[in-house]
């Protein structure tokens, strides 16, 4: 029975002493080893185990070492592959290697020379794995998979973000605070070529003007006081990479200089520096001002704007896209429930009427903020009612009358349901006024006798007593 809490290892060698000598040094140091005399004998046992290692001698009766380890790698290209020669030229080295050998050892050498290596290996084979799962787990957690979005408008975003990925052009990204324009930047980022290399971020808006020009280029020591050293700025951690410039329409304008100079040239000093420094850098800036109105009343250079807005992306506010929000409120629920280790809850259907019908000043983060509250203060309850909602939108009266229509495959009679919501509108009017048209028709924004006749063609007049 295979010990799968242990690498395993296969060591193939027809010179039997040392074979068993390498076997024994590796067992020792807790190992799971299995052994072959050859290249014949290795495939059989790689039929019916798949092994963490494979240390073979170069030469073998029948087949090399070398050619059993590249048949091995076909099947299994995750494997270590070790190769022991006693004829040390650079060329079988060098053959051995290409073939895809990890490393090769020389006969005589050391037993415990074997052990170092093979852990050396496994080391670097872990974090190969694991460089792959960041890897991975980057790309979805800033894919377009994470970005929910069904309306017309968020659809076209995706398809530009997905035909803009992969160019070097210089984006900007506007909309409304919250909206999720960083989530966008990242999805661009993360989704190119650049996406082994770093994404900085900075917020244009969050560093004092003093301090932003040194945050962006560096310093050099000495260049002011408190200049302890030389500082490498944001553009240069970037390099090979993209920078992210949020709220682009804060920087002062004596700043906006040197950025325009970054665009046009990709080079800039440090601040106190006299050297030239050269960047590879991708810029994606963002801003929730008018930009437009900006250059208009003078406040951000014109020659600038032109230069970040080579391809604008214009993200839609949440009013603008109602019909994503059930989606993201199941997302967000689902998040925090997983988060808090709480099971996963429901969300009743007045819940979400309420929710669409909420203006969203704060758009998707304000969004994201009420599910989290809602989710901490519902507790070990299974569902989330009505009473769980904020104050701020349990207080709006649009939460009280505002249907959430789906129109099923099979369609609806769209008069009979306006007719219906006419009738609920009325109805409610009415009760409130205690049955008197006049002030009924003026909570509806209705005259009295328009009033009057709908409540005969809706065939209302039998149903509630009213007054004059």
């Amino acid at each position: 029975m295979v010990d799968l809490t242990k690498e395993h290892i296969l060591v193939v060698d027809d010179e039997e002493e040392l074979r068993r000598a390498v076997v024994e040094i590796l067992t020792l140091d807790g190992f799971e080893v299995d052994q072959a005399g050859s290249a014949e004998e290795a495939a059989e046992k790689m039929a019916q185990n798949a092994y963490d290692v494979l240390i073979t001698d170069y030469n073998l009766p029948g087949k090399t070492g070398v050619a059993l380890l590249e048949e091995t790698l076909v099947r299994f290209p995750e494997t270590i592959g070790i190769v022991i020669t006693g004829y040390g030229t650079i060329e079988t080295a060098v053959q051995a290697i290409k073939k895809g050998a990890y490393d090769y050892l020389t006969k005589p050498f050391k037993l415990l020379e074997m052990p170092l290596m093979v852990r050396k290996g496994l080391k670097e084979r872990g974090l190969r794995f694991e460089n792959q799962y960041l890897r991975t787990q980057l790309r979805e957690r800033y894919g377009f998979n994470n970005i929910i979005g069904t309306g017309r408008g968020m659809k076209r975003i995706f398809e530009l973000v997905d035909t803009i990925a992969g160019l070097n052009s210089t984006v900007l990204i506007q909309g409304e605070t919250g909206t999720g324009k960083e989530l966008i930047a990242k999805a661009i980022h993360f989704n190119s070529p650049r996406k082994d290399q770093k994404l900085i971020s900075i917020n244009c808006g969050a560093i004092p003007e003093n301090l932003l020009e040194s945050e962006l280029f560096g310093h050099v020591k000495g260049a002011f006081t408190g200049a302890v050293q030389t500082r490498i700025g944001r553009f240069e951690q970037a390099g090979g990479g993209t920078i992210f410039l949020d709220e682009i329409g804060n920087m002062p304008q004596a700043l906006q200089v040197k950025l325009l100079r970054v665009l046009q040239e990709r080079e800039f000093e440090r601040v106190g520096g006299n050297s030239t420094i050269k960047v590879d850098v991708r810029i994606i800036a963002a801003t929730s001002a008018n930009l437009d109105q900006m250059v208009k009343d003078g406040l951000f250079r014109e020659d600038l704007y032109y230069r970040l807005n080579v391809i604008p992306i214009n993200l839609p506010p949440m009013r603008e896209r109602r019909e994503d929000i059930p989606l993201l409120v199941q997302r967000f629920v689902h998040q925090f429930c997983d988060t808090h280790k709480l099971d996963m809850k429901t969300v009743s259907p007045q819940v979400v009427k309420a929710l669409m019908a909420y203006e969203w000043p704060g758009n998707v983060r304000q969004l994201e903020n009420f599910c989290e509250r809602m989710v901490a203060l519902t507790g070990n309850r299974p569902a989330i009612l009505p009473a769980d909602l904020p104050d701020e939108i349990q207080n709006k009266d649009s939460m009280k009358f505002v249907p959430l229509i789906e129109i099923p495959d099979e369609g609806i009679n769209f008069q009979n349901v306006v007719t219906g919501m006419e009738r609920e509108l009325i109805q409610q009017s009415l009760r409130r006024t205690n049955g008197n048209k006049k002030l009924a028709a003026k909570l509806l924004n209705l005259k009295r006798t328009t009033l009057i006749e709908k409540i005969k063609r809706i065939g209302l007049g039998e149903e509630i007593a009213v007054s004059a």
